[in-house]
């Protein structure tokens, strides 16, 4: 991805490279050379995701239901995932340049900005095993936590390799990142069985409503 334009071949490959072989791929990425690279790998990781929860929607697999609303939800869901992977760039690039100055490391918006780009590929990725949700909430509680727990790597060679930042700091972030994010999913997964119980009793309460009106 070069001279203004994109070619999706290596677009791939570094694609691959980011999640197969990190340390590597971030040691000798660029990071510099413009904003329009990231935006591009972003709006591509976006529609990518965006297929995936589009297509688990047509398929009823998941969490989104089948049926018109399934398509209805999947494609507002499709829509969503190219906006947030836009907006999430430039929020990601702030957060991550903030993480990076603590861990002593390049502070140079750019560079952020292509090292978040980067680490989206992780979206499409997420956005496929959703499914495992469909099946059990605990099943996909357990698959997201083992992906962001990828992230997590991905994210601590980015900062070390491409940011040059100090790696013993950056394992300390990472460390108290991975328990701020286990604490969210479990928090979020009990509100979750609180709201199926609700709803649950809602159910019953309004068929023995209905039958005690005929």
């Amino acid at each position: 991805m070069s001279n203004g334009t994109f070619d999706f071949n290596l677009f791939l490959q570094e694609s691959k490279e980011t999640l197969l072989n990190p340390k590597s791929y971030f040691s000798t990425m660029k990071t510099a050379g413009g904003i329009a690279e990231p935006l591009i790998k972003a709006v591509v990781y976006g529609t990518l995701t965006g297929i995936i929860y589009l297509l688990w929607g047509l398929l009823k697999i998941g969490a989104v239901g089948g049926g018109f609303i399934g398509s209805a939800v999947g494609f507002m869901a499709f829509i969503w995932a190219i906006l947030a992977a836009v907006i999430g760039l430039f929020i990601g690039g702030v957060i991550l340049l903030i993480i990076s100055s603590i861990c002593k490391g390049n502070t140079d918006f750019e560079a952020n900005l292509r090292v978040t780009a980067s680490l989206m590929v992780v979206m499409p990725v997420s956005a496929f095993f959703g499914f495992a949700t469909g099946i059990n909430l605990y099943l996909g509680l357990v698959v997201s936590l083992l992906i962001y727990a990828y992230m997590m790597w991905l994210l601590y060679n980015a900062l070390v390799e491409a940011l040059k930042c100090n790696a013993a700091t950056t394992k300390i972030v990472c460390y108290v990142l991975i328990g701020i994010i286990v604490l969210f999913s479990f928090i979020g997964i009990s509100t979750a069985n609180r709201a199926a119980k609700f709803l649950n009793n809602y159910n019953k309460d309004a068929q023995e409503l209905l039958k005690d009106a005929k």
